[in-house]
């Protein structure tokens, strides 16, 4: 994804790169030291993993830039310390930039909102690439966040992410994740709302990865200048005013 977004920026007359830096000891073009990065800078954007991004997070705060963070699979100890950078700093944390895919959660919510849980299951099912470490995606549990709060549940509570064996019935209320891994998949999600007699499927496709750097620029353009705060794209679309 750096490489992709370091691609898309290039054609974008707003943005300059002044660096890039990846793991310890990585070497390449325009790859600089990641304190000499962070200091040139107005934003940082990371595509890493959770452990990294929550690493880098304080940094960026010590140094009074903003940050865009697409890393997923987070605990609640990497969680907090991102908060915590967020008392200093704008940070914009997002388990998918696509445009696309937060429209789908504004859908799924409303759709669990009007669908009775004691007549709708629902389920989320997802697929990614080979390389994907960790499971569900970030934008599943975005999707099932969004369920949750559509019928005013605690996903924490509802959500179930592997059955096996004799699991038996399900309860109603349930939110249950499927997570498929293969290939060179670059993203698929499905909602699927099923009753007794009909089933009702929101689904969205990723088809290049450009669009979720498009969509972290955007965030990008978007939180330079926002005051200290952790956000997401539903505020960088404006879908949380008023």
């Amino acid at each position: 994804m750096g490489q992709v977004v370091q691609a898309t920026l290039a054609d974008d007359p707003g943005f300059r790169l002044v660096g890039g830096f990846d793991r310890p000891g990585a070497a390449g073009e325009g790859v600089v030291p990641a304190d000499q990065a962070i200091a040139a800078s107005d934003v940082v954007v990371d595509f890493t993993i959770a452990a990294a991004s929550a690493e880098l997070a304080p940094k960026v705060a010590a140094a009074g830039k903003a940050l865009v963070i697409g890393s997923t699979g987070f605990d609640d100890a990497q969680l907090a310390v991102i908060r915590e950078a967020a008392r200093e700093i704008p940070i914009v944390r997002a388990g998918n930039f696509s445009l696309g895919l937060n429209m789908l959660m504004g859908l799924v919510a409303r759709a669990a909102r009007a669908l009775p849980a004691e007549a709708w299951d629902i389920e989320v099912v997802e697929a990614h690439h080979r390389r994907k470490v960790d499971a569900p995606s970030g934008a599943a549990l975005m999707l099932g966040a969004a369920a949750a709060d559509g019928r005013g549940a605690d996903l924490a509570k509802v959500g179930r992410r592997s059955r096996d064996g004799i699991t038996g019935e399900r309860p109603v209320g349930e939110i249950g994740f499927s997570a498929i891994r293969g290939g060179g998949v670059v993203g698929e999600h499905s909602v699927i709302f099923a009753a007794e007699d009909e089933i009702l499927t929101l689904s969205h496709s990723a088809r290049d990865r450009s669009l979720f750097a498009r969509g972290a620029l955007a965030a990008a353009r978007w939180v330079a200048g926002r005051p200290p705060g952790e956000y997401d794209m539903q505020d960088v679309l404006g879908m949380k005013d008023g």
